[in-house]
């Protein structure tokens, strides 16, 4: 019974707010909106100040008179914060792989895996001292997306002319990596997805 009272009392306060705030960007005084909502000015005060739990009608009629879309009220309630991992341009972190002794940068573009992260997104810059380097070969699954340049790509006996706007989508298990490199810089997006179970 607590929990359901705490409850209630963060939603009143959070209708309060969010009411208080939309008449007050509007222009409106706490007498035009009952004029406009045929509700007294002191039930009006008592929501906004969180101190009456009142019905979906008169929400709806407060929500009319002031210009705010009872479906738009309670948009922020309960919206969980949110964790998403940022990067700027730039700021991917520089790790070694395979072909780096090859001339290719890795940044990596987002710093976590395991239970939260399936899955590791690198940008990989190949330039005119690049050499071909065909057989990586991974777990899981893996995409890239050409940004910039020209470059066949192997993937087992299957070779792929890709430019800047093209993707291909393969097995990691099988051996894969630049054929040829035509035009550099070469930029391409990484994705490989290890599965759930990684």
């Amino acid at each position: 019974m607590s929990n359901i009272t705490g409850k209630q009392f963060g939603l009143d306060q959070y209708i309060a707010m969010t009411i208080k705030n939309a008449r007050k960007e509007e222009g409106l005084k706490i007498t035009d909106v009952a004029r406009i909502s045929g509700i007294s000015q002191g039930m009006i005060s008592k929501i906004e100040n969180a101190q009456v739990s009142t019905s979906l009608e008169t929400l709806n009629r407060l929500c009319n008179a002031i210009g705010l879309p009872i479906s738009r009220l309670f948009n922020d309630f309960n919206r969980p914060d949110g964790n998403a991992q940022f990067t700027k341009m730039g700021e991917g972190l520089e790790v070694v792989r395979r072909g780096t002794d090859k001339g290719h940068t890795y940044q990596l573009l987002t710093y976590q895996r395991g239970s939260k992260f399936s899955f590791e997104p690198l940008l990989v810059t190949m330039n005119d001292v690049s050499e071909v380097y065909p057989s990586f070969s991974h777990p899981g699954e893996e995409f890239i997306y050409v940004l910039e340049g020209t470059i066949s790509y192997r993937h087992g006996n299957h070779i792929y002319h890709m430019e800047a706007g093209d993707s291909l989508a393969f097995d990691g298990n099988i051996p894969h990596g630049p054929e040829q490199l035509h035009d550099v810089p070469i930029k391409l997006l990484s994705c490989i997805h290890y599965g759930l179970g990684k």
